[in-house]
C-alpha cells in the first residue's frame, strides 16, 4: 500500500473525533502507543499500521500529526439538530413528529441501524424496518434488550427470534449474560445511512409514537452517527450475541 492509499484509507477509518485525539496527544508529547487511546481498541492495530506506512522513524511524529489533522478537517461537517416530539392532540409546535420517523426509514439509500429496548407490531417502523431490510442493497441492523422481548409474553411484543424472522436478512442481536447477569439494553435510536442519528426517549411502540409525551433529537452528523454505530458493533460478541434468522 502506498502513503497515498495509506492516508485515504486512515481518512475512511477515523472520525473527526479521533483523527483530533490522536492528534491532540502527539502534539502534547505522547507516545504513539498512548496516543491511539483515542481510537477503539478493536482498530488500533490497523491505525498504527496505516500511519506507519505514512512515516515512521526520527520526525514521524509530526507527518502524522499533519495528515491527522488534514482528516480532521475534512471530516469538519456542520451538525443540524431537530427536535421530535410526540404529545397527545398533536400539541407539540418545534419539529417533525415521532410518526415521521418511518418515512426516515423509507428514504433510506444505504443502511440503517436501530436499538432498543423492545418492539411492538403496532409500531410504523415494524414495516418500514421489514421494506428496508428486502431493498437491494440496504444493510440493516438491530439491537434488543433479551429479557424485555422473550420474557415479556404479549402477542403484540415480538420475541427476538420473531424479530429476526420478520426482519430477515437483516442482522438482529440480543443481549447475552456478561459478568453473570444479562445486560439491559436501554440504548434507543436509529442510524440512517451513517449520516443521521435520531436520540429519542420513545421505544417503538404506537403509544410512544402517538400518544405519550416523547422527545428526541435528529442530528445531521455523519462522525458522530459512525461512532454510535461503531461503539455497539465492537461489543457485538461480548455484550450482544446474534439471534439466528429461521
Amino acid at each position: 500500500m502506498s502513503e497515498a492509499e495509506a492516508a485515504r484509507r486512515l481518512g475512511h477509518l477515523l472520525t473527526r473525533t479521533e483523527a483530533q485525539g490522536i492528534a491532540d496527544r502527539l502534539a502534547d508529547g505522547d507516545t504513539l502507543t498512548t496516543a491511539l487511546k483515542a481510537v477503539a481498541a478493536g482498530r488500533r492495530a490497523e491505525v498504527r499500521s496505516l500511519l506507519d506506512m505514512i512515516a515512521s522513524g526520527p520526525g514521524a511524529g509530526l507527518r502524522h500529526i499533519l495528515v491527522l489533522r488534514a482528516v480532521e478537517g475534512a471530516r469538519a461537517l456542520p451538525t443540524t439538530l431537530s427536535p421530535l416530539w410526540t404529545m397527545p392532540g398533536h400539541l407539540a409546535q418545534t419539529g417533525p413528529l415521532t410518526t415521521s420517523v418511518p418515512h426516515l426509514v423509507n428514504n433510506a439509500r444505504h443502511s440503517v441501524t436501530c436499538s432498543t429496548f423492545n418492539f411492538q407490531r403496532t409500531s410504523g417502523l415494524w414495516t418500514a424496518l421489514q421494506a428496508a431490510s428486502q431493498r437491494a442493497g440496504m444493510a440493516v441492523r438491530v439491537y434488543l434488550d433479551t429479557r424485555a422481548a422473550d420474557s415479556n409474553g404479549q402477542h403484540w411484543s415480538p420475541t427476538t427470534v420473531e424479530v429476526a424472522a420478520h426482519l430477515k436478512p437483516a442482522e438482529v442481536w440480543r443481549t447475552r449474560e456478561f459478568d453473570g447477569s444479562y445486560v439491559r439494553n436501554h440504548a434507543k435510536f436509529l442510524a440512517i445511512d451513517h449520516r443521521l442519528l435520531l436520540v429519542t426517549s420513545a421505544n417503538f411502540s404506537w403509544s410512544a409514537e402517538n400518544n405519550n409525551v416523547e422527545f428526541g433529537v435528529l442530528i445531521d452528523n455523519p462522525n458522530l452517527t459512525e461512532t454510535v454505530e461503531r461503539e455497539l458493533f465492537e461489543a457485538e460478541g461480548v455484550l450482544y450475541e446474534q439471534v439466528p434468522a429461521s
